[in-house]
């Protein structure tokens, strides 16, 4: 077997083009749900805190110097953690809804639950299992 046929084979499979709709779909739903946290969820927790942006939010080490005239001779050096916050936000709601997704995905995919067996049918089994015994 040749390696492009062996190729061929092995994209054929359900597996791999199933895996490769999951990242696409995936990916975009990441992008909505990036968009849901910084259109809303981040403006309502600036509101609670003040106005600031949590992108915004940041621990200057040392500021930027700048000279006569403005311009900026050496940058500051900040630790940002309001980025850290906010794609921890970010990671935190795309999980919940993914586990919401899945959850009623393997409702929908359980069996229904068997329909319980008749008593009369019950009693005629108790019966013959009796009558075997019996028998031996």
């Amino acid at each position: 077997m040749g390696m492009f046929s062996e190729f061929k084979s092995f994209i054929a499979r359900g597996n791999v083009v199933d895996l490769a709709v999951a990242v696409v779909i995936g990916a975009a739903f990441g992008k909505i749900v990036t968009a849901l946290v910084d259109g809303l969820v981040m403006p309502i927790i600036a509101l609670i805190t003040g106005g600031t942006s949590v992108a915004a939010w940041k621990y200057v080490v040392t500021p930027a110097a700048t000279d006569a005239a403005g311009k900026v001779i050496t940058p500051e050096v900040a630790f940002k953690y309001g980025l850290v916050l906010q794609s921890a936000i970010d990671f935190v709601l795309i999980a919940f809804v993914i586990f919401l997704v899945l959850k009623a995905y393997n409702r929908l995919r359980e069996p229904a639950p068997e329909a319980a067996t008749p008593e009369d049918i019950v009693l005629l089994r108790e019966i013959r299992d009796s009558l075997k015994t019996r028998s031996i």
